[in-house]
């Protein structure tokens, strides 16, 4: 067997507002639409939500998900511009990465981030021991 991608399900408080806010603000397209439960889509990243409705039921708000792009200053603008909500603007981490975190209208997290171009991507085995970080 060969897996190839996945998706990530946020609990929300209302499907139609979420799907407006992922579509008209994060650049998102709606993928389908089943009562409650409804999946976006960008590249290879997917994104369901699940509503009040919906059969499989967790805290609205409490998800998460790291996506990497190529040009998260860029995508930083473009959905600031829109009203999108994040924690910080990019910046560079001592993990080798730039990213900057989205938080949705029910308080789901979205990282989003690069490999930094000023600080060195740690190689397999420099990470303390328990840590990790993808080439």
């Amino acid at each position: 067997m060969m897996m190839y991608t996945s998706a990530t399900t946020f609990h929300v408080s209302d499907v139609n507002a979420a799907l407006a806010y992922y579509t008209d603000v994060l650049g998102f397209y709606e993928r389908f639409r089943y009562g409650e439960y409804a999946g976006v889509e960008s590249g290879n990243v997917q994104i369901h939500l699940s509503g009040p409705g919906a059969t499989n039921k967790r805290g609205v708000g409490q998800g998460g998900i790291y996506i990497f792009c190529d040009d998260c200053d860029a995508y930083y603008e473009e959905i600031t511009a829109k009203g999108a909500k994040t924690q910080a603007p990019p910046k560079d981490y001592e993990y080798g990465m730039r990213d900057f975190v989205i938080e949705d209208p029910d308080g789901n997290l979205i990282g989003i981030g690069e490999k930094s171009q000023i600080i060195p991507h740690p190689k397999p085995g420099a990470m303390p021991k328990g840590e990790s970080a993808t080439e």
